[in-house]
């Protein structure tokens, strides 16, 4: 067969990967499969299962080209994943698989990547706003953590910075969210924007409503439930109506428009801000319902500016693998 090239996209819940074959510049899916993160060590024996996989499926050879997105900062082609006990190494990669080009990206360049070749489908439009071509663009999402990259346009494409803007300070932006710095100020010491834009996040806004409101729900729930329980808050807000679990809901979803508009206007990003992640898919409903974008826009005298900037959410959850399998592609032609 024709050269084939792997991408994947590692997260601290899935990694998804893939085999494709590459002719003449067009690329065929060979091979894919999800794997839970925490069901391997490391990633080198999920790598391992992936390429026996691949052989059993008719894949056969070594890959010429990989491309791993990673949930992490990278440095010299080295990461320590953020929500998982793994080390990644290219070159190391490299060696024991015989691949003879390797290359780790963080997960969210990788969604960016993404962006330009997604189809208008795969988006739902929170603000139709005015497009600028060419203009600085933002791509953000929460999942397991919270990702950002850059979206910067040289020559004649945009180039994704990655970034680890989702550890930046969390800053409040009422008394109600005072009071949740201090609570989680108590828990953590340091208070980023993951530790509450995320599913563990979201379970933390939760125990801290359970916390300050007591008595207002009418059935008791488990004051702390514990780890990333967002599934379980989120059942209870749309399934169950629970007072606390739709007020956490709401909170979270103000929280995240507030830091999505701080990110659009720090860099003044005309070109678009892009939701992704895991969890703006599952609350599209929720966030289509204007508190989302109340708090994006609420930036006193530059509010009419915000009310002007693109805001999409990314609906196609393989967004992250389709950018590395981009960059994985692009790294084979240039051989």
């Amino acid at each position: 067969m024709s050269e084939y090239f792997i991408s994947a996209d590692i997260g601290g819940t899935k990694v998804l990967l893939r085999a494709a074959e590459a002719t003449d510049g067009d690329m065929q899916l060979c091979y894919e499969r999800r794997y839970p993160s925490r069901d391997y060590p490391d990633f080198s024996d999920m790598l391992r299962d992936f390429l026996d996989g691949a052989a059993m499926a008719g894949v056969g050879g070594n890959p010429a080209s990989a491309c791993f997105a990673v949930a992490g900062p990278i440095t010299k082609q080295r990461a320590s994943l953020t929500n998982l006990p793994w080390v990644m190494d290219s070159a190391a990669i490299a060696r024991e698989f015989s691949i003879p080009a390797v290359k780790l990206i963080n997960d969210f360049k990788a969604v960016a990547l993404s962006i330009e070749i997604l189809s208008a489908s795969d988006f739902v439009a929170l603000q139709a706003g005015v497009s600028y071509d060419k203009e600085m663009g933002v791509v953000l999402g929460a999942g397991t953590g919270m990702g950002v990259a850059w979206l910067i346009w040289q020559g004649d494409r945009y180039i994704p910075l990655p970034s680890e803007a989702g550890h930046v300070d969390f800053a409040p932006a009422d008394e109600l969210q005072d009071h949740l710095l201090q609570y989680l100020r108590k828990k953590f010491g340091h208070v980023s924007v993951e530790r509450l834009l995320s599913g563990p996040g979201l379970t933390n806004i939760f125990e801290f409503l359970n916390f300050h409101h007591p008595n207002d729900a009418p059935d008791p729930v488990q004051a702390s439930l514990g780890g990333d329980c967002a599934a379980r808050v989120a059942d209870l807000a749309f399934n169950h109506k629970h007072p606390l679990a739709v007020m956490a809901m709401d909170l979270f979803v103000e929280i995240y428009g507030a830091y999505a508009g701080n990110l659009a206007l720090s860099t003044l990003s005309r070109g678009g801000v892009y939701v992704a992640g895991g969890i703006a898919p599952k609350i599209i409903d929720k966030l289509k319902e204007g508190g989302f974008m109340k708090a994006f826009c609420a930036k006193g005298r530059f509010s009419e500016l915000m009310s002007e900037i693109p805001v999409r959410v990314v609906m196609n959850p393989n967004a992250g693998l389709l950018g590395a399998t981009r960059e994985a592609q692009h790294m084979l032609l240039k051989k």
